[in-house]
């Protein structure tokens, strides 16, 4: 179901007696309320953001609710400008630049939601 269904519906049924008749229902009105963003979280592997200078790190953002399509942002020390799009971000060789605080936003359009601050160190 997406916002678009909205409108009104009625169904129409031939009635077969010895006159065969077209009959059709009272409309109704359906509308479609999207969902608020929440409950975005992120996750890191290795688990808890601490990773060794030159492994890979893997962090993924994910949505408890929300009406889509969705898209994501990474950002780095509250930057404003995207480390990357897309529900997944992976570095993969980190270097001592890349500890720092890690956030994602989703957004569906009309709002935005961020995760909690995850601190990735680098050992």
């Amino acid at each position: 179901l997406q916002l678009h269904h909205s409108g009104r519906y009625r169904c129409r049924g031939l009635v077969s007696t010895w006159l065969s008749s077209l009959v059709e229902s009272v409309p109704v009105t359906v509308t479609v309320h999207g969902v608020p963003l929440s409950g975005v979280s992120l996750l890191a592997q290795p688990p808890g953001g601490q990773v060794t200078l030159g492994d890979r790190l893997v962090l993924s953002c994910a949505v408890a609710a929300g009406t889509g399509p969705l898209s994501f942002s990474w950002h780095r020390g509250g930057s404003a400008e995207p480390l990357g799009t897309g529900p997944n971000l992976e570095l993969h060789h980190v270097g001592e630049k890349d500890s720092g605080h890690y956030q994602c936003r989703a957004s569906d359009g009309d709002s935005v939601a961020e995760s909690p601050v995850l601190n990735v160190t680098v050992l």
